[in-house]
Parts: C-alpha cells; structure tokens; sequence
C-alpha cells in the first residue's frame, strides 16, 4: 500500500509539484501518495497547484506569531493530519518552525528540505548566506525534522557549484533543480523502508540518495 504523505507549504509549491509528478508516474503510484495539503498563506499557489491535481487543500492560518506554529493552530494541525491517516509529513517551503505537537504526532515522520549544505548557513535565506560568505560550494539537505531549527538528522544531501559570474538568482535557481530531484527520491526511499534512524545518524539501505 502506498505511503500516505502530507505536504506543508507556504509559497509556490514547486517541490510540491516535483513530488506530485513523481508519483504519479504508473511505476510509482503504488509507493506514496499525496494524501493532502496544508498552507499557513492565504492564496499561497501550493493550494493551487494542489486543487489542480484533486488534492484536498487547506488554509490553516497562524496569527499569534510571524515563524512558528502556536500551540492551537499546531494541533489544528495534527487533527487534518491525521483525518488523512498521514503516514509522512513533508515539509515544502513551510516558513513556520514546527514544535512539539506535531513531531510528537509523528515522531521521526516529519522531513524538510533546506537549501544549503547543512550545518552550514542555517535559517533563512540561505542562498543569500552561501553567495554573501563566498563559499565556492553549497547545495540542499533533506533532513528529518526535530525541535531545533534545521538541526535535525540528515538523510541526502546534493552539491551545487557556485560559478564567478553567478548571482543570488541563479545559486537560487540551481539549488532547486537538485531539491526537485532529491526530495521525492528520499521520499521513495522512505517508502521502500530503506531509511533508518540510529541516534542521530540516517541509515541507507542500499547506498546514498
């Protein structure tokens, strides 16, 4: 049986959409599916994108704070997660910090993808930090989600090449063509029960993503 993913997004929704297509393929339909969707913006197009492909959207909004979940709308949360028997938890471009409620409900079942090479250039924007400090490489990292801010055990990583003449645009753009091809393989990965956790280090059957 296919596992039973939920997406979290607050902007555009192209990892969305990667993951979306992915598994809708005819020999990947029968791994996950997307069960549903949830955005915490009004009108953010994820909701779109959702409703376009027969997906149940949401819109459960947070006013108590500008970057995380308060405790009534994180278990909002839960409920509509769990009214979809939600398997995985995918994190997209959510722009809110998750707490307790939610990892609780699925502890070790809450992924996101961060556009660096982390531990490096945590936190916002972090495009802008790799192009501002110089580096000559930096990439994206899924990772499963825990109470810190992008500290949790990383499942894949990919690299991308910061060239002389690139900008913030074009490091931005490069990094997502890698997130549009990782994420849903690490979520197949999840799937096919070939991602463990032992402590804090990610084991992958059947070598790296």
């Amino acid at each position: 049986m296919a596992l039973k993913v939920a997406v979290l997004g607050s902007g555009s929704g192209t990892n969305f959409e990667s993951i979306a297509e992915y598994f809708s393929q005819e020999d990947k339909k029968n791994i996950a599916e997307i069960v549903c969707v949830i955005s915490d913006i009004p009108n953010a197009y994820i909701i779109e994108r959702a409703r376009k492909r027969n997906i149940p959207a949401v819109l459960i909004p947070c006013t108590a704070y500008k970057t995380k979940l308060d405790s009534e709308a994180e278990i909002k949360y839960v409920d509509y997660l769990k009214d979809y028997d939600t398997e995985l938890v995918v994190l997209a471009g959510f722009m809110r910090i998750v707490k307790d409620d939610l990892l609780l409900a699925f502890p070790g079942r809450v992924i996101n993808i961060h556009p660096a090479l982390l531990p490096s250039f945590r936190g916002l924007k972090s495009w802008q930090q790799a192009y501002d400090y110089g580096v000559k490489v930096t990439g994206c990292t899924v990772h499963i989600v825990d109470s810190g801010i992008d500290t949790g055990p990383i499942i894949a990583q990919r690299v991308v090449e910061i060239l002389s003449d690139d900008t913030n645009k074009t490091i931005h753009e490069n990094i997502q063509v890698e997130e549009h091809d990782v994420y849903p393989k690490v979520i197949e990965a999840i799937a096919l029960g070939r991602v463990t956790l032992e402590k804090r280090r990610v084991i992958l059957k059947g070598g790296n993503i």
